[in-house]
């Protein structure tokens, strides 16, 4: 396989009136949406602190990193709307800014789907609640991590981009990624990146449905609609793999192919769907939490499943069993 960094497209125009309509239309759509939805959704959280939950503080992270990368959205207007490329600094701000949101979108949607799992499926554990209350630990972490992987990306695109200076290709939005399609970082953004975080929100998914199916409280309870909170959680999956999945399929086929300049249009309307996410996150799952509800299903489960271990128990309280 060539190496990628001498990959160039020197006969593809990037600029094409038709489809930029479409990315300036999409980009619109989900920087207003996403901005207003997202700003709606922190005031509301702040404004309901007392009954906040320890999913809410992922919830608020996930909000902040959404409004960060439509924050980005304009520059690529600007860029698909004709009028020429922004500066080169701006771009390669915009693009470290739009890398780190996303995966710390990724990331903190990982953590909500895990979070729910367990306060469903364990609700009387004691380690299990102290672990929850480290919410704003994982954050911080998650942050840093994200941070800390994007900037040498960053600082090795700057490199690059300064030896083939001479060549006059610049484009701000329309070239080549380079930077993602090396073997090491689009290695681990696979795997550390997308793999891990998708395989761990199936499998967390997979436990909460089967945790409410099992429930013979859930399933008789009037306080409950099972089947909206499993269409919900599918729901939350699919969208999942809607927006990110097409994305990095892409990276990996144009790693693979000997000639990615024809694909490199698919390559763009891919990102475009990924970002996307920043204006599905809170439709999926600030408006069906007890923030902006009066009652949360899943934290009515979650109730439910502990009355229901208590009341199994009898009275020795102090042995009361996990509920699986």
């Amino acid at each position: 396989m060539s190496n990628l960094m001498n990959k160039t497209c020197p006969n593809m125009t990037f600029q094409n009136p038709e489809q930029d309509q479409v990315f300036v239309g999409v980009y619109s759509v989900v920087f207003i949406f996403g901005l207003t939805l997202n700003l709606t959704a922190l005031v509301v959280f702040f404004r309901n602190s007392k009954s906040r939950s320890h999913t809410t503080v992922y919830m608020i992270h996930l909000a902040f990193a959404d409004i960060l990368l439509v924050c980005t959205l304009p520059v690529r207007i600007y860029f698909h709307s004709g009028l020429g490329d922004p500066h080169p600094t701006i771009c390669e701000i915009t693009g470290l800014i739009m890398l780190t949101n996303m995966y710390s979108s990724v990331f903190l949607l990982m953590c909500i789907s895990v979070d729910r799992c367990i306060a469903v499926c364990f609700p009387l554990s004691s380690r299990v609640r102290e672990g929850r209350k480290k919410a704003w630990c994982v954050c911080l972490g998650i942050w840093i991590l994200t941070i800390a992987t994007s900037l040498p990306i960053y600082f090795k695109k700057k490199q690059a981009d300064m030896k083939n200076s001479t060549t006059k290709n610049f484009t701000c939005f329309g070239g080549f990624p380079f930077y993602a399609t090396e073997t090491a970082p689009l290695v681990s953004t696979l795997i550390i990146g997308f793999g891990i975080p998708l395989i761990i929100m199936i499998l967390s998914s997979w436990g909460l449905i089967r945790a409410i199916s099992k429930s013979t409280a859930v399933q008789t309870s009037d306080l409950v609609d099972s089947v909206r909170i499993k269409r919900m959680i599918i729901t939350n999956l699919a969208i999942f793999l809607f927006c990110f999945l097409p994305y990095h399929i892409m990276l990996l086929i144009l790693y693979a192919s000997e000639y990615p300049c024809p694909l490199l249009m698919a390559y763009r309307y891919s990102f475009m769907v990924a970002c996307m996410n920043a204006m599905l996150d809170p439709m999926a799952y600030y408006f069906t939490t007890e923030t902006f509800r009066r009652k949360m299903d899943v934290e009515a489960v979650r109730k439910i499943r502990q009355m229901n271990s208590h009341s199994s128990d009898g009275n020795n309280r102090s042995r009361a069993p996990l509920t699986t």
